[in-house]
């Protein structure tokens, strides 16, 4: 039974390796009081374990059984730049969910701690993507259906200049490298 179900409030470990992520999200804890913060040797009575890290990879899912080997750790993995791991693998290590560092507010780190800790089912997608607009989504599913940008725009009623920006900003968005890596995203993150 989570700890929070006795206390009222939830336990929270925080792994940070930087020094500044560390301190920013030990702010976002003590802002909310339905938080606190358990100090590094108290990890397995936490609630929620919060890793940041700049790129989710293997490596990084790697290090979330030596920060606690518990069955039932919920782990919420705040991400810097880059999303890079398996995600069925990244969900047996317990990873409940993911939240973008530049998306990251006290409120959806708050939500998103008490979410990954009731462990109802209630916590977010194992990956809460930087949401796209349907416009965006619209031009990834044609790319993915192998269509050029010409193409879309005769098929979307837009011009080709429009489709391109369309495509440059769901890019910065997912921080995808090209085309074919943003497709890929949306694909793994179940958006096409």
């Amino acid at each position: 039974m989570p700890r929070q179900v006795l206390t009222g409030t939830v336990g929270v470990a925080i792994h940070a390796p930087a020094p500044l992520v560390r301190a920013g999200l030990a702010g976002f804890v003590a802002l909310d009081p339905r938080l606190h913060e358990l100090p590094r040797d108290r990890i397995r009575e936490a609630d929620a374990i919060v890793v940041a890290v700049e790129t989710a990879d293997a490596s990084a899912l790697d290090l979330l059984p030596r920060l606690s080997d518990e069955p039932d750790a919920r782990f919420l993995v705040v991400v810097g730049k880059r999303w890079g791991a398996d995600l069925s693998a990244a969900r047996e290590r317990g990873v409940r969910a993911v939240v973008w560092w530049d998306f990251c507010s006290p409120d959806v780190f708050a939500r998103t701690v008490r979410a990954v800790a009731a462990g109802d089912g209630s916590a977010p997608t194992p990956v809460q993507a930087p949401r796209l607009n349907s416009r965006e989504v619209d031009v990834l599913r044609l790319i993915a259906e192998g269509k050029q940008c010409d193409e879309i725009a005769v098929e979307l009623s837009y011009s080709e200049r429009t489709v391109r920006y369309i495509l440059y900003g769901a890019m910065k968005r997912t921080r995808t490298r090209n085309r074919a890596h943003a497709v890929s995203y949306a694909i793994r993150a179940g958006l096409i």
